[in-house]
Formats: C-alpha cells, structure tokens, sequence
C-alpha cells in the first residue's frame, strides 16, 4: 500500500528527529560552523519534503538526507574564497560522490559519525554560553527539538528561544570555539558543562519548576537520549556512566509519581509495581559500569546510588535510610552545597527521626540560596507533622505553597497544609 502524504511527512519527522545530530555533526566538521551546519541540515530536510512525497522514502533515509547535505556543504565551501586552500581537497575528495550514478550513501552516513557527535555535544555545551544557551543549543542541534517545541517546554516564548539560539551560535563563530574535541586538563572541565546540560534538562522534565504539570516526560526523555548517546561516545568515562544511571533508575518511576488526574504522588505513597524494572536495571547495570571505572565517588554516581538504594527496596520500609544518608554525607564533603544537605536532613530524619532531620534543617534556615526555595519549607513542615507541632507545619506548607511556581506542587502543599488544621 503506498505512503500517503501525510505518512511520507510523518516519516521524514521521524527520521530527522532520529538523524539530525548525526547529520548537523558531519556537515560542522566539513564547514566548521554549527550555524551554518544546521541550516545545510535544513536545506536537506527542505529537499526531502519535496522530493520524498513524490519518490518515497529512500531505504536509508538517514544517508540521503547526510549526502544531499554534503554536497551542498562542498558547494559553499567551493563558493566561499575563505576556504580556497580546502576547495581542491574537499572537491577531489567528493568528486566521485557526485559524479557517480548511485553514490556511496552508507558511507556518506557512517565516516567519523561518533567523532563529530562528541565535537558536536562539546560545541553546543561549551563554557563561553550561558547555562540557558547551552541547554537550547543542545535540544536544538542534539535533541531535534524546534524552537517552538523548546519554548513549550520550559514555558518560555518562542522569540527568547530563538533568541538564545541565535546569539549562542554568534557567539560560538565570534570567540572561533573550534569544532574539536578538547585534551588534557581542558577535557574534564568541558565534561562537567556537558552533565550539568544533561542533568538540567532531565530534572526540568522530572519535575516542573512551573506550569500546570508536576512532569514534561518529553524532556525526560530527550535528556535520556543524550545520556546514553554520551555514554557511548566517551565509554571509558565513569561519570558519564554515573549520569545515565540516575537517570534511568529515576526515570523508572515516571509512571508512579502521577496520579490519573495529574496529581503529584511522592515517593514513599508512590505504587511500586508500576516503576519500570528495565529501566532500573538499565540504570543498575550504568552504575556498576561507572564503579568497574573507578568512579563510585564521582557525584552523579553517588546520587545515582542514592536512587538505587529506593529502586532495590521492595517496599518503602525497607529503604535502607542509613547508607542513603552516608551517601549523601559522601556528596556533600565532594559537592558541599544547601540543597545536598537539606537532602541529606531527609535522609537523617528518616533514619534517626524528625527532630534530628529538623536540627540539620534549622541550621539551613539562614541560608540565602534557600530563601525562596519552595522545599526548605515544605521538608520542615513535614518534619513537623511527624512530631505533632501541626500549627507549625501548616504555616510551613502555606509559605511553601506561596513560593513554588508549579500548579500541581502548589495544590499539593496547600493540601498538607489544610491537613494540619483538621
């Protein structure tokens, strides 16, 4: 049955969501702009929109989108006076592809496609962005992600993410970031920018910092993608490792942490037979990886192990509270910040009881970081509750609820709180 226009369009959706960094990365390495790569990366897709529905999809559509590209990207590298020295190279180097009746598509698609994603994940999380440039150059040129459906996302308007796009690639051209895999001391400072990219984009997708949902399991899932593809590049690299593990034994309880009707559920009322045993061992199997490397002290491993220890218990009474905590007392001595140890309180309340998780919360309450931090508040309230100071806690869940900026959380903490006065 032949594909409809409307099948051949879904089709080509699909294959650049697929194919896009792959191809964005080869055409960087050819014209050593990502700018300029991703509008050649369009230009082919514009190719295929029009030729497709009356051709079909070719049977490696992934390699004609690439090799289509290529040629452009050698026609303006021929065109441009900059690049005179490579036109003979480039131009003999390609010559037989395009003279040639049936070009070599696989390889086309295949030559030093690991390479040019890992040049391309460094470019695009390079340190001289911004932290908001850098996660919307990665969706963008990484994740296949459109402006619009970046802007939807982290519910920003779409001309502020265009924006961000435009001055990060500007940027990029203006500092002349090379399109190269950094060395030496250089390279473990880039692959901290590259986790911290990552890691955001999950943890905005796992939990909303606004809007009228608690989760945006899309972005979860593009953060998932770029984990893994990561994992796979820099194989030898524990906390790469370390990283996809968290994600994937998080990500394992998607499921359970919303109710049919959107409500938040929390972990300890959360159903386990609905978290995604795959996915735990998944993220299991990443995290003894990470170990086998030397890297179980490395600070997403350590919050991975964390995440094991609730994915191991088979009931929440049986979470093993007192290495949760150890590990936590671990990342705070590595990565000492108010968030690790307003954590860490939990995990002592949970141990010890809530007076000692109240002790360690209250000696957090002077902290400037944490003063329009929504779950200071809310921790504390819970720690009261469990010790009958209910008044207490009920102002604590109210002052809470007033300063998070997500709907559901928000119904959510004004809940507990009218808990407190029946």
């Amino acid at each position: 049955m032949p594909m409809t226009a409307t099948d051949t369009h879904r089709a080509i959706d699909a294959v650049w969501r697929i194919e896009s960094a792959r191809l964005i990365a080869g055409l960087a390495r050819i014209v050593r702009d990502v700018g300029v790569a991703e509008e050649l990366a369009h230009d082919a897709l514009v190719a295929a929109l029009e030729q497709w529905p009356e051709s079909g999809v070719p049977q490696n559509p992934g390699a004609w989108l690439m090799a289509t590209a290529k040629h452009r990207a050698i026609d303006l590298v021929r065109r441009n006076k900059r690049f005179e020295r490579k036109q003979e190279e480039l131009g003999r180097k390609f010559e037989a592809q395009q003279s040639a009746a049936a070009p070599d598509l696989d390889a086309a698609l295949d030559d030093d496609v690991g390479d040019d994603l890992l040049r391309l994940v460094f470019t695009a999380c390079h340190p001289v962005l911004s932290t908001e440039a850098r996660v919307a150059l990665t969706l963008r040129l990484l994740g296949g992600l459109t402006t619009d459906e970046i802007a939807r996302a982290f519910l920003v308007s779409e001309p502020t993410i265009a924006q961000r796009i435009v001055r990060a690639k500007r940027t990029l051209t203006e500092k002349q970031v090379p399109f190269e895999v950094p060395r030496g001391a250089e390279l473990a400072e880039r692959l901290s920018s590259v986790f911290e990219v990552i890691y955001l984009v999950f943890n905005e997708g796992y939990t909303a910092t606004s809007g009228d949902d608690w989760m945006r399991p899309a972005l979860c899932e593009d953060a998932l993608r770029l984990g893994r593809i990561l994992a796979e590049l820099v194989p030898q690299e524990p906390e790469a490792h370390g990283l996809i593990a968290l994600l994937e034994i998080q990500a394992s309880r998607s499921r359970a942490r919303v109710s049919a009707t959107g409500e938040p559920i929390l972990l300890l009322e959360q159903n386990r037979a609905l978290w995604d045993q795959l996915l735990i061992r998944r993220g299991l199997a990443a995290l003894a990886r990470a170990e086998s490397l030397g890297g179980a002290r490395g600070p997403y491993a350590l919050q991975a192990a964390i995440a094991a220890c609730h994915a191991r218990a088979r009931t929440a009474a049986e979470t093993d509270w007192n290495r949760i905590a150890m590990l936590y007392e671990g990342l705070a001595q590595l990565r000492p910040s108010p968030i690790v140890e307003l954590n860490r309180a939990v995990a002592i309340a949970m141990a010890f009881g809530p007076q000692a998780g109240l002790d360690l919360v209250d000696a957090l309450a002077g902290e400037p970081s944490l003063q329009s931090y929504h779950l200071l508040p809310s921790v504390r309230g819970d720690f009261l509750v469990k010790l009958g100071r209910k008044r207490e806690a009920r102002a604590e869940f109210e002052r809470a609820a007033a300063l998070t900026r997500n709907a559901r959380e928000q119904a959510l903490l004004l809940e507990r709180a009218a808990a407190c006065g029946e």
